[in-house]
């Protein structure tokens, strides 16, 4: 039985990893920063609901330390992330990137480290971080992709340093399948439901790098077509 964890789970392309996953026989934990729409989300789906805000340290670990109790991880999926202020580039401010920041990579960081000593202890130990297109150096300057119409300082510099992230940790840690994952431009409320893709599609991407079963290859980005470009 492979036991996973998913950030920010209680709605959009996270409560539908989870959905799929539950579906192919996965035991599931459901981290959210709310209680109630997390245990909501877990009841419907038949998960496990761990409170788990990743920009607090003490919430991460005490998560881990729930998770461990309770038997173990096999896969970490960090979803959970937010776009923050859509204000004129000239008028962002570094406090502006600190709080997306401390969500879209402090907060992977935190988890990975939180969660390493339980994945260690797995045979098939895997991590997916959930990262974009829109920091993607290639797809920002394609002007036949969406991603080069987007001008989203913030959003898109914390996406681009986590698919970093992702090849430096699978450099560092060799024996843990570590990739990220790129969903597409899909609806889910972080755009206002405005995407051409189903929450479905969205996790195509995601799902296949959660049930490799610690095989293939690491520190690769991938969306629902396979490889893609940085």
């Amino acid at each position: 039985m492979t036991t996973t964890l998913i950030t920010g789970a209680n709605k959009g392309l996270g409560y539908e990893t989870a959905r799929r996953l539950i579906e192919q026989g996965h035991t599931v934990w459901i981290g959210a920063r709310d209680e109630t729409r997390g245990q909501k989300a877990a009841d419907e789906l038949g998960a496990t609901f761990v409170q788990l805000d990743v920009a607090d340290q003490a919430s991460v670990d005490a998560a881990a330390a729930t998770v461990g109790k309770a038997g173990g991880l096999d896969v970490l999926i960090n979803n959970a992330g937010i776009t923050g202020s859509h204000a004129d580039a000239a008028d962002l401010t570094g406090a502006d990137f600190e709080e997306v920041y401390a969500v879209n990579v402090f907060g992977v960081v935190r988890a990975i480290h939180a969660f390493l000593p339980l994945l260690r202890q797995s045979s098939a130990p895997t991590i997916v971080n959930v990262t974009s297109g829109l920091g993607s150096f290639d797809s920002v300057h394609d002007e036949s992709r969406i991603e080069s119409k987007v001008i989203a300082p913030i959003y898109n510099s914390s996406k681009s340093a986590l698919t970093m992230l992702t090849v430096q940790y699978a450099k560092a840690l060799p024996e843990i399948r570590i990739n990220a994952a790129d969903p597409g431009y899909t609806a889910t409320d972080l755009n206002g439901n405005s995407g051409h893709q189903t929450v479905t599609e969205g996790t195509d991407a995601i799902v296949e790098l959660a049930t490799r079963g610690g095989e293939g290859p690491t520190g690769t980005f991938i969306d629902r077509a396979g490889i893609a470009a940085f």
